[in-house]
């Protein structure tokens, strides 16, 4: 996949470096942070299509970053450090990661994985495709949404919220990730906002809105939606 753009957040001066060459001259565009804070910023601000991310950072450990970045940031992440113990790498895994590789590591094997990740990313995000989520299925080519066979009407906005929730089914959706990937970050405050619309959307796809059996909040933290209710 060329120009994917690779945010790689480590101190490292010769890796980051390694890693800039070897980047760029297999197309990708390259963005660097050297703290865990700076990173956090850079992808907020202009979410890259694969972070490389390193666990030993000067000011938080890249565990920290890994935990801050999934509150909203689904695309891949893949660690890259020097601790190859197996409990850092489940931690990482079990915190988001997609991949992990030890320092020192093969070029060859780092752009394999990237091309590995960007392939299951762009499959993620197929707009082409039919879900079926128990009773509720979402032709995403022709945006057309179908509850019991029978279509439903949504706005913009309507869609546009369940079929993020479709799209990670049985995952947990933050409030400032659902804000910020439907309205903006601007709106990353505003969390009654976004329950107005989980209840109209409630209102539209389940049986009972006061009882949801698709559309489930997690206290304090955000929503997930359930397609095996």
């Amino acid at each position: 996949m060329n120009n994917a753009e690779i945010l790689v957040i480590d101190d490292e001066v010769q890796i980051c470096k390694l890693l800039e060459i070897t980047l760029q001259s297999n197309d990708y565009k390259v963005t660097q942070a050297n703290t865990g804070k700076d990173g956090i910023i850079m992808a907020a601000n202009h979410p890259p299509d694969v972070i490389l991310l390193d666990i030993g950072l000067p000011d938080i450990s890249g565990q920290e970053v890994l935990q801050k970045l999934r509150e909203w940031y689904f695309k891949p992440v893949i660690i890259l450090s020097v601790l190859n113990d197996e409990a850092n790498i489940i931690r990482a895994l079990d915190n988001g990661a997609n991949d992990y590789l030890t320092k020192p590591f093969r070029t060859g094997e780092l752009l394999a994985r990237i091309r590995t990740a960007l392939r299951s990313s762009t499959v993620n995000n197929d707009e082409t495709a039919v879900i079926s989520c128990g009773t509720i299925t979402i032709d995403f080519a022709s945006r057309v949404i179908k509850k019991d066979g029978e279509t439903i009407k949504l706005t913009t906005t309507e869609y546009a919220l369940l079929a993020l929730l479709v799209k990670h089914e049985g995952r947990v959706l933050t409030h400032q990730f659902l804000l910020r990937q439907i309205w903006g970050p601007g709106y990353v405050g505003q969390s009654q906002y976004l329950r107005v619309f989980i209840a109209q959307l409630r209102k539209k796809i389940e049986n009972d809105p006061n009882r949801p059996e698709f559309i489930i909040t997690a206290s304090g933290v955000g929503y997930r939606f359930v397609g095996n209710s």
